[in-house]
């Protein structure tokens, strides 16, 4: 973290500090949280940064709700790519059960994660771009973000917070509108992040804001537990996806983008190559996808997995698992259980305890927002106030991960 950091006493008649509340209601801090910063003119002399203020005691919550009745909070994490929370949470649960997942269920998981990462990214790299007033280029790019959100409409029914799939697999097969739009996204959305690219990548006036600001050492970042492409943008190379392979993304071939100086530029190209990796993870699983046999979208395992609707009004051994299944009646192994997978911004993981009974004993979320965050107000001190809020805009910080 380098800056020019002034000398300061206590017994200086020139220094006059300002103290300035920044945030939990304001529009610079990108969410609910805030940073009480002492000022000398324009520069930071220090911060204390503090959450708690959306406090939902969702860990807490789960202990009283069956696994199916959890989905629904890990949405409510990073909700800038909720699919990649859901598909966590119900891997973690198939460890914990055992549960072997067919290879095509697989790679439809992965073309939903990939999207959901690519949506993500999206999000940083046009606020970091708005937050130092290229606002062309946000709003180009940030149509694509919608697209993609029509495509989870298509897979299941739901755009944000998506609930999307099962314990076991997906609640329902990707129909022909489905890849249809997959497809369609493939095509045009290379052709757009191009143009983004061009736009910003050799701007002399975004390189100025974002080039040597905010630099994190490889040092610094691996002693504050950071991952992802904030970590990667100091140089190392650790993901998730290729140090623990989940989902058979060891069947994938993609390279792990990293940067030097870890600076907030070097955040952003991170996080571009990001995107471009992910569009060829998605290709690379369409292809897979035809040698697959179609109509699988499921594990069998009808203790565990829940019915569709329809056979359930249909057919009673389904809703004699329909009932087992959502009042908990079906024991569950004593077991302590750890999964991550590779979220939006680092390591996202679910420490899992199990008593046997219907709902977890305890669950805990390894909330990578809330871990990168805690270097902040320290890479702060001796930074100007409007290089701080690029700086923030970079870590993409959301609060629903942060403060859960």
């Amino acid at each position: 973290m380098k800056h020019n950091q002034p000398v300061y006493t206590d017994n200086d008649p020139q220094n006059e500090l300002v103290t300035l509340n920044l945030g939990p209601t304001h529009p610079a801090t990108h969410g609910v949280f805030q940073n009480v910063l002492q000022l000398d003119g324009e520069r930071i002399v220090s911060g204390v940064s503090t959450i708690g203020y959306i406090h939902r005691a969702f860990e807490k919550i789960a202990e009283h709700r069956p696994f199916y009745q959890i989905t629904p909070l890990t949405d409510r994490l990073n909700y800038c790519s909720s699919p990649i929370n859901n598909m966590g949470w119900h891997m973690t649960v198939e460890k914990l059960l055992n549960i072997q997942i067919p290879k095509r269920v697989d790679y439809l998981r992965v073309i939903i994660m990939e999207l959901a990462r690519i949506s993500d990214h999206i999000i940083c790299n046009t606020i970091i771009a708005q937050d130092t007033g290229a606002t062309t280029t946000f709003l180009y790019l940030f149509q694509f973000r919608e697209h993609i959100y029509e495509i989870y409409e298509e897979i299941c029914g739901a755009r944000l917070t998506t609930n999307i799939g099962r314990i076991g697999g997906l609640e329902r097969d990707f129909n022909d509108i489905a890849f249809a739009k997959i497809n369609k996204f493939l095509k045009e959305f290379p052709v757009a992040l191009r143009e983004f690219e061009s736009l910003l990548n050799r701007n002399r006036i975004f390189i100025d804001r974002t080039a040597g600001v905010a630099e994190v050492t490889q040092e610094n970042a691996l002693s504050f537990g950071w991952t992802g492409p904030l970590l990667r943008a100091t140089g190392v190379d650790y993901d998730v996806r290729v140090s623990e392979p989940y989902s058979s993304y060891q069947d994938f071939d993609f390279e792990i983008p990293v940067g030097t100086s870890g600076d907030i530029y070097d955040r952003y190209l991170v996080r571009n190559e990001e995107m471009w990796q992910s569009v060829r993870i998605i290709e690379q699983a369409l292809e897979k996808l035809k040698s697959e046999p179609k109509g699988i979208f499921h594990a069998d395992v009808p203790e565990f997995y829940l019915p569709g609707k329809e056979e359930v009004y249909n057919n009673m051994e389904a809703l004699i698992y329909h009932f087992k299944i959502v009042m908990g009646e079906i024991d569950a192994p004593k077991a302590e259980v750890y999964h991550a997978v590779e979220g939006g911004n680092g390591e996202l993981g679910f420490y899992l305890i199990n008593d046997g009974g219907r709902t977890p004993y305890r669950l805990h979320f390894r909330r990578p927002s809330f871990i990168n965050y805690s270097m902040f107000a320290k890479m702060s001190e001796g930074m100007l106030l409007s290089d701080a809020i690029i700086n923030m805009s970079s870590m993409n910080i959301i609060a629903g991960e942060l403060d859960a």
